[in-house]
C-alpha cells in the first residue's frame, strides 16, 4: 500500500513533457477534438436515422400489428385484405382492429409552391389511433372532404402557412391536380424518408389516391382487451391469420424499421463507418503525438532504466499523457458537436440531440483509442537501451 501510494505521489513527468511544447500539445489536442467530433456526428446522425424514421410506429395507439410480408419498412408498405381484420376479431382478447392507409406522393409546398415528397396516412376519425392529442382533438375536422392536417416540423418553409393556420384560417393547396385544404397541425417531425407527414380521414386518402382498393389496407392495428398478454394473443394470430400476413408487437414492428435502415441501406452502414474512421484518425494523431515525444526523450528514458526505474514506471508516463490528451481533447470535441447538435437540428428538423449516454461513449471511446495509441507508442520505450545511448 505504502508503494502504490508513492507512486501516486511521483512528479507528472508526462504533464510535464506535454505541457513543455505547448504548440504540439495544442495541436494534439485539436486533433482529439475533431476525431471526437466526427464521432459524436456520425454517431448522433445513426440515431437520428432511427429515432425520426420510428416516431410514427412509437405514436400509434395499437398492442399489435399486422403487415404483409412484403413489406420492408413504412417506405416500403404492401397492401393486404380488410378481410384479415375481421378475422383477428375473431381472437379472443382482441379488442378491436383497424385498418391505416399509408403512401407517399409529391405535393405543392402551399408558401413556396415548390414540389416536395411527403408521408400521406388514412386512418378512420371515428376511432382515435395516434396518441398525439393535436391529431385526437381534430378528428372532425379531417372528416370533410379533402381536408387534412399537416406536420408543424416539417422540413422546408412552411413559417407563414403554419402561422395563417395557427390563426385559425386555412390554407389550401394542391395534390395530383386536386385542391386540398389544411385546417389544423400536429408535430411528428421529419425523417429520413420524407420531409413531412399528412394525417386525413381513410375516405380522403381512396380520393388523393383512386388506384387504391378500398378493401386494401397498408397496416393493421390490433389493441387488446385489458388483462391479455401482448406475445401471447401475437402467437395466436399468426397461426389462426396464416402465412400471408406478418403480426409483430410494438417492439418487433419498430426493430423492423431499425433492422431495414442498418442492414438493407448504405445509410445505416456509412454512419457505422464515420465512427470507425473517426476513431482511427484519433488513434493515429495520438500515436504520431506520442512517437514523436517518445523519440525526442529517448535518451532520457534510457538513463532513467540506467537509474534503476523499471520499464512499468516508463509507461505509466506514455500512458500518463495518453489519458491527459484523452480527457482535455474531449472538453473541446464535445463542445463543439454540442453546437453542431444544435445547428444540424435546426436546419434539417431531425432529433439530433446530445445524450449523457453518448458523451459518455465517446469519451470511453476517446479514452480507449488513446491507450492503443500509448500502447504502441510504449515499445520504442520498452526497446530503450541505456548501451545504444551513450
Amino acid at each position: 500500500m505504502i508503494g502504490f501510494i508513492q507512486r501516486l505521489r511521483r512528479t507528472p513527468l508526462g504533464w510535464l513533457q506535454l505541457s513543455r511544447e505547448k504548440s504540439r500539445f495544442l495541436v494534439a489536442l485539436s486533433g482529439i477534438a475533431f476525431a471526437d467530433v466526427l464521432m459524436f456526428m456520425q454517431l448522433g446522425f445513426q440515431t437520428a436515422l432511427y429515432d425520426s424514421n420510428t416516431r410514427l410506429h412509437s405514436s400509434i395507439q395499437a398492442e399489435i400489428f399486422l403487415i404483409s410480408p412484403q413489406a420492408r419498412n413504412l417506405a416500403n408498405m404492401s397492401t393486404f385484405s380488410r378481410r384479415r381484420l375481421y378475422q383477428a376479431m375473431d381472437v379472443p382478447g382482441v379488442k378491436s382492429a383497424e385498418g391505416m392507409h399509408i403512401n407517399f406522393l409529391d405535393w405543392k409546398n402551399p408558401q413556396t409552391h415548390k414540389k416536395t415528397n411527403v408521408l400521406v396516412i388514412g386512418f378512420n376519425p371515428d376511432k382515435p389511433t395516434f396518441n398525439l392529442p393535436e391529431v385526437n382533438s381534430q378528428l372532425q375536422a379531417i372528416k370533410l372532404p379533402d381536408t387534412v392536417l399537416f406536420d408543424r416540423a416539417a422540413r422546408g418553409d412552411y413559417q407563414e402557412a403554419i402561422a395563417q393556420i395557427d390563426q385559425g384560417k386555412p390554407v389550401t393547396t394542391e395534390i395530383e391536380r386536386r385542391t386540398i385544404t389544411i385546417r389544423g397541425l400536429f408535430k411528428v417531425g421529419a425523417s429520413f424518408i420524407a420531409d413531412g407527414s399528412l394525417m386525413t380521414s381513410d375516405q380522403n386518402f381512396l380520393r388523393l389516391f383512386p388506384q387504391r382498393q378500398p378493401g386494401s389496407i397498408s397496416l393493421g392495428l390490433v389493441q387488446l382487451k385489458p388483462g391479455y398478454d401482448t406475445q401471447q394473443i401475437a402467437n395466436t394470430l399468426k397461426s389462426h391469420l396464416g402465412d400471408d400476413i406478418k403480426v409483430l408487437t410494438r417492439e418487433e414492428f419498430i426493430e423492423l424499421e431499425k433492422d431495414y435502415w442498418q442492414k438493407n441501406t448504405a445509410i445505416g452502414f456509412i454512419f457505422s463507418l464515420g465512427v470507425a474512421m473517426g476513431f482511427m484518425v484519433g488513434v493515429i494523431i495520438v500515436y504520431q503525438v506520442l512517437s514523436t515525444d517518445v523519440n525526442t526523450h529517448m535518451k532520457e528514458y534510457a538513463t532513467f532504466k540506467a537509474m534503476g526505474y523499471r520499464n512499468i514506471y516508463l509507461l505509466g508516463v506514455v500512458f500518463e499523457q495518453a489519458i491527459i490528451m484523452a480527457v482535455l481533447g474531449f472538453i473541446p470535441g464535445f463542445a463543439v458537436s454540442f453546437g453542431l447538435y444544435a445547428i444540424t437540428t435546426n436546419a434539417t428538423n431531425l432529433p439530433l440531440y446530445m445524450t449523457l449516454a453518448r458523451a459518455i461513449q465517446v469519451q470511453v471511446l476517446t479514452m480507449l483509442m488513446c491507450i492503443i495509441s500509448g500502447a504502441i507508442a510504449t515499445r520504442k520505450v520498452q526497446a530503450a537501451d541505456p548501451a545504444d545511448m551513450f
